[in-house]
């Protein structure tokens, strides 16, 4: 990243230890080096995000040329690419598909309680017992 070299980090070193003074020189060393490590991890998430966003905008260039061409005589690079789009929908739509029973019973268990609850209690209450004796 930044060409430095030994005398330099000598160099800089010593002018930190001179203005900072040896307590507060670990710290400073601490914090620079997480924020250097938290903006090379940002950097690298930011590259990942650009990969993936030309990736899929390579495979809708490549659908859109398959449906231009009517999806016949495809080049091995356009049908692989068509390929890869119709698994990467199955995908998508496969965790919903498995959601859907599982809320549906989770939302009939949920009720349940909720209608035990609204039922009305049947026993008599103990100022009842204090009002007919």
């Amino acid at each position: 990243m930044f060409d430095i070299g030994f005398w330099e980090l000598v160099l800089i070193s010593v002018v930190g230890l001179v203005v900072l003074g040896p307590e507060r020189l670990p710290t400073a060393i601490r914090s620079v080096s997480r924020f250097i490590s938290s903006a090379k991890a940002m950097a690298n998430n930011v590259k990942d995000e650009l990969s993936h966003e030309l990736k899929v905008q390579e495979l809708q260039e490549n659908l859109k040329k398959a449906e231009k061409m009517g999806m016949e005589d495809l080049s091995p690079e356009l049908k692989s690419s068509v390929e890869e789009l119709k698994q990467a929908a199955q995908e998508v739509t496969r965790p919903y598909a498995s959601d859907k029973p599982k809320a549906s019973t989770s939302e009939a268990s949920a009720e349940a309680p909720a209608a035990e609850v609204a039922k009305p209690v049947e026993n008599e209450s103990p100022e009842k017992d204090l009002n007919k004796g």
